[in-house]
């Protein structure tokens, strides 16, 4: 009798640790999209500025030379450097490509523009906050695998 109680008993605690494994599988088959997502946003929001930068530069040399307030950089320098790295990188994060040095350059660059620019409302610095947020995943746990960075370690045997 007491085998009997201790077999449901095993039972009915194995069907909701059967379920936790089956739930903690599925989410990590779904953890590269989840990688793969954050990678195309953040890298979309740098892109556009980028974008916006370099199709009216003249207008960001301005910007740099009498809103921004750039520090150790003279402002023509950081705005070429600003606009290069947020095109260079957005599209090398994108892609998985030196995805950690990427999220890196990304992450010093959206510091710089907090800082550069003290005149930024609330709503805007919780956007960059979200940026760095979003900035640090690949930063810390990598690009994920699907990205080139995968697979160039996988094929090296890493």
């Amino acid at each position: 009798m007491a085998l009997s109680t201790t077999l449901k008993h095993a039972t009915k605690t194995a069907r909701p640790v059967h379920w936790l494994r089956r739930l903690t599988h599925g989410l990590n088959l779904l953890a590269p999209l989840g990688d793969l997502a954050i990678r195309l946003w953040v890298a979309k929001v740098f892109w556009q500025s980028g974008l916006t930068k370099a199709q009216s530069f003249d207008t960001t040399l301005q910007l740099f030379r009498y809103e921004y307030s750039v520090p150790l950089l003279p402002p023509e320098v950081a705005a070429y450097l600003a606009t290069f790295s947020e095109l260079t990188f957005s599209v090398l994060l994108a892609a998985g490509l030196a995805g950690r040095f990427s999220a890196a350059a990304l992450f010093v660059l959206n510091i710089v523009a907090v800082i550069s620019y003290p005149a930024l409302e609330a709503n805007a610095i919780g956007y960059h906050q979200l940026w760095g947020l979003l900035l640090l995943v690949p930063l810390l746990h990598g690009p994920g695998k699907l990205s080139i960075d995968h697979l160039i370690a996988k094929r090296l045997g890493f």
